[in-house]
Formats: structure tokens, sequence, C-alpha cells
């Protein structure tokens, strides 16, 4: 990709960091497209940034789409869904949004359930008015689909996995800022993307959305992402995105990272904070993190760090919950948001230099 292309992130009504991951990764970084505002009225005049994580990006809140195109310093080309709505389904508020952004001509990225391709108004917005509209989650044809094969066995990168032990945790984030931080040191490394916001911050395709394939062909599409990577790129080290939790019972996911993948080392990110699982209709007491880790043992698999999430910790607290966990468990144990994630780096690399030697 020699280019960004400039977007517009439509979060209308729910710029925050309950509803806008997708949002939230976009403002953070992405390789794929040069983030030019944030539409949502509710906060429009302040700085997307500032909200995000406290550091200016220079990236404006807008009330409108109209406004976003008029006002913003590059005129967007795409407007992207960076809000996750329950069930899926653009509520009233999105969809005058998404319908405001194809009256502008604009080419629409979306990364819900429900597919913008097949609503006739969508479609004749974008036909009349030049944009277009493109579904991320809508599955690719079956026969461009691969089946688990086995050349796996034949990677020459070591693969660490960053999991979780439940979903909406960052692991994406913090996967995105271990390869920044291997890279920069030196390690040659890649992400393999896994998810819908994946794709978006991505320059390369090398990954596939995971809950947009057939289950058949979770593993094989996978592989081949891994496969591809190595041949292609050969890098030192592979990093992986997860998905979900071992555990969660709503969407339980892990096991074709460890076993299809053959990720050796795991990055098991956690929120001590948390009791009930997310996305459950019922309440769903989180399990005990040691557990998580010996299932992930029973795969063949170690935990090389465990990194944590603060959401429901005091800040000042944070530190303390961290050395009493890295006490408890054994494993070392970080604050990537507080204290960044250089020191988890020497774990990477011995981990590399075990791996190449096995």
């Amino acid at each position: 990709m020699t280019s960004k292309q400039p977007a517009l992130v439509l979060a209308s009504g729910g710029f925050n960091g309950k509803l806008a991951k997708t949002a939230f990764g976009l403002i953070r970084s992405s390789e794929r497209f040069q983030i030019v505002g944030v539409l949502d009225p509710e906060q429009a005049g302040q700085e997307a940034g500032q909200i995000v994580d406290g550091k200016d990006r220079g990236i404006g809140i807008y009330a409108s789409v109209d406004e976003a195109c008029a006002q913003s310093q590059t005129r967007p080309e795409v407007a992207i869904i960076g809000v996750a709505i329950a069930g899926g389904k653009l509520d009233d508020n999105l969809r005058s949004a998404v319908t405001d952004a194809l009256r502008q001509g604009l080419k629409i990225v979306n990364g819900l359930h429900s597919w913008l391709a097949e609503d006739p108004e969508m479609v004749a917005l974008a036909q009349h008015h030049g944009g277009s509209l493109f579904d991320l989650r809508k599955p690719r044809p079956r026969e461009q689909l691969r089946f688990w094969c086995g050349e796996i066995l034949d990677v020459k990168a070591p693969r660490v996995v960053v999991m979780g032990t439940d979903c909406a945790l960052g692991k994406r984030t913090t996967a995105r800022w271990l390869r920044d931080a291997c890279q920069a040191e030196g390690l040659k490394t890649e992400l393999i993307y896994t998810g819908q916001t994946g794709w978006m911050q991505s320059a390369h395709d090398y990954g596939f959305i995971l809950d947009a394939t057939p289950n058949d062909f979770v593993s094989g599409e996978l592989e081949s992402a891994i496969v591809r990577c190595d041949r292609e790129l050969a890098p030192q080290l592979i990093l992986i995105e997860g998905q979900s939790a071992l555990r969660n019972p709503s969407g339980p996911c892990g096991a074709e990272f460890l076993s299809s993948a053959q990720a050796k080392g795991v990055i098991l990110q956690h929120a001590p904070g948390r009791e009930l699982y997310k996305t459950t209709e019922r309440p769903w007491p989180m399990a005990d993190i040691a557990d998580d880790i010996k299932i992930i043992q029973l795969y063949g698999s170690s935990v090389l760090a465990v990194t944590l999430n603060g959401e429901g910790v005091a800040e000042a607290d944070r530190e303390g919950v961290r050395a009493e966990l890295e006490q408890r468990l054994g494993l070392p144990v970080f604050l990537p948001l507080e204290q960044g994630v250089s020191r988890i780096l020497p774990l990477l690399r011995d981990f590399v230099v075990r791996e190449v030697k096995s």
C-alpha cells in the first residue's frame, strides 16, 4: 500500500471505551487509513486523541458528516463504522450517519454483522452518489477458503499469540504495541490480524476475520495467513492477535491459535477487576486465570507473561495488584498501558532463541 486513505470514523453517540473499540484502535494507529475526523455530535468540538488516551493527534470530532467533509484538513474518502451496536444492526443514529456519508460520495467500510450491500436503500445511495459499500464480515466465497493442511509445521518463525481471559480486554492493542516495540529494537516481527479492526489497522493482508469465517475453515485460514507471512516476509517472530477467550461461554475461542497455528508462546491479557464475563446474556463468573494458564499448558504452550487491563482497579492500586498477581502466578506480570511493553521484549527474544534451537 503506497498511501493511506483519508477516513472519517462514524461513532455517533458512542465514542467511548465501551462501544467504540474500533474507533479507539483507529485513533491510536492505522497503517491502512489516515483518520481525519470522528463523527459524534455529543462530543463535537473536542479532539479525539484526548478522549482515547490523553494524547492530542489533531483529529477533530464533528457534529455531522457534512461538517467533517467541509472542515477537516483533508477531506475524507472513506467512512468507517467505528462502534459496536448490540446485535450488530444499525440504530437510527448510525443509519443516518451512513446515509449522509453516502450522499457525500464516501466509501463505507462496515465491520458490523449486518451487511449494507444487501440493504436496498444503501445500495441505491451508493450507486447514485458514486460511493461504495464494503462489508468486512461478509464471508468470502467458499471456493476461496482453505482447510488446514499441516503446512504450519514448515513455518520457520516462532509464534506468540496474545490471548485473553475474556473479550474486550485490549488484546489487539497490546499485540500492536509489542510488534512496534520489537521492530524498533531490531527484532523483525509481523502481526497476524484476526478481527475487523485488525484489518483496518494493518497495511498488509496477512490475516483473516475469524468471526466472519465458517467454522470448518477457521483453522485453514489462520494457517494460510501465517504460512504466507513466513514465506513472503521471513520474520524472526510472528505475533497473532487473539480473539474472545478460552472460557467465555458466549464465544469460546483460542484452541485454534494453540493447536492449528502451533503458537508455543502466549501473552495472556487479564482484567483483575472484572468479575463477570463480557457479552453474556446472564451473569457468568469469570474463571481463575491460574486455570486458564493450566489449559494453555495442556496444549503444549507456555504463558510467557501476563498483561493487565486496569479497568475496575483504581490507578493508585494497580501496581499492588500487579505485584500480588505476579507472586501468586509465578510469572512476569505487566501493565502495558501504564508502563509500556519494553520489559516484555527480553522474554520474547529468549522465546525466539529457544524455539529456533528446538
